[in-house]
């Protein structure tokens, strides 16, 4: 029986040296991007954390192992599979134990980095607690893994298709920390700044790797934390398009009666077919500028 994990060896290396690793997520490529731009993307965001000084490892699921940092052709084999299983923390056993092909989520792309020794990981916007979560108890994964998985998330805020105000307060609920890069205003993934106000917020990338290093220091090393990085105003997408294209989202996922884990690809799918393709311009520009500022921290935590 092969190792159910198993890490690439420039990766292990590095973990051994103190060297700086950031862990990336695969579902964005298999699930969040169309093909065959996906893989394109997926390179790049690998090639910004490089130049940043870090080794780049996207988790994945391979031929029933769980592989921390995918090769170039496990990369293209995630990306241009039409039957990519989509892996919570929950699916990892079943997934590993047949022999299956899995993209991991932040919730398990967190778990695996964290059992490795990863303690970065970038992705784009965090998932969170769905709007109608008073009737459906519909909330994402994420949340209760960074509860218990000692990993800071770079991100840009929760997407903002789901409950945010809900969100943050689950966050509190759990003990995550949530801080602001360069604002006091939570981020809202397609857009720069929600209504939700922060306590805390960092200039650099040293003061963000501080206060995670004291984080652990001060006995809270089985948590996670959220650094939450807002795009500029004149990269997001236009606050008015955003709000038009989010109502009929809405209505179309409730004529169609799409719940659980179904609402995310649905709506994020609407906006970039409503948007004739700009949220997804939008959705690229958060995840590389996130892998690159995640960088920037495990440099300053490894030195």
């Amino acid at each position: 029986m092969p190792p159910a994990i198993a890490v690439r060896p420039d990766v292990a290396s590095a973990l051994r040296d103190g060297r700086p690793v950031v862990a990336l997520e695969s579902t964005l490529i298999a699930h969040g991007l169309p093909r065959p731009r996906n893989l394109d993307v997926a390179r790049r965001i690998e090639a910004t954390v490089a130049t940043e000084g870090a080794v780049a490892a996207t988790i994945g699921v391979v031929g029933g192992q769980a592989v921390i940092g995918l090769d170039d052709a496990q990369l293209a084999l995630i990306a241009r599979s039409q039957d990519v299983a989509k892996l919570g923390v929950r699916d990892l056993p079943a997934c590993v134990a047949t022999g299956g092909l899995g993209a991991t989520t932040v919730a398990s792309t967190a778990h695996l980095a964290a059992h490795a020794g990863v303690a970065v990981l970038a992705t784009g916007g965090l998932g969170g607690v769905h709007r109608e979560a008073r009737e459906t108890w519909d909330e994402s994964a994420d949340l209760t893994a960074l509860a218990s998985t000692p990993v800071l998330v770079v991100c840009a805020g929760v997407k903002s298709i789901l409950d945010v105000g809900a969100t943050l307060q689950r966050l509190e609920t759990l003990g995550v920390p949530v801080v602001g890069y360069g604002t006091r205003n939570f981020p809202g993934f397609y857009l720069s700044r929600t209504e939700h106000e922060l306590a805390w917020s960092v200039g650099d990338a040293g003061a963000a790797a501080d206060i995670f290093s004291r984080h652990g220091a001060l006995g809270l090393h089985r948590r996670g934390m959220v650094l939450a990085v807002p795009l500029p105003p004149d990269e997001q997408l236009e606050p008015e398009v955003h709000e038009r294209v989010l109502a009929s989202g809405l209505e179309a996922l409730a004529q169609q009666r799409i719940t659980g884990a179904a609402v995310t690809p649905f709506l994020l799918e609407h906006f970039h077919s409503a948007t004739a393709g700009q949220s997804l311009e939008v959705n690229i520009r958060i995840v590389e500028h996130n892998a690159r500022l995640a960088a920037r921290v495990a440099v300053a935590l490894a030195s």
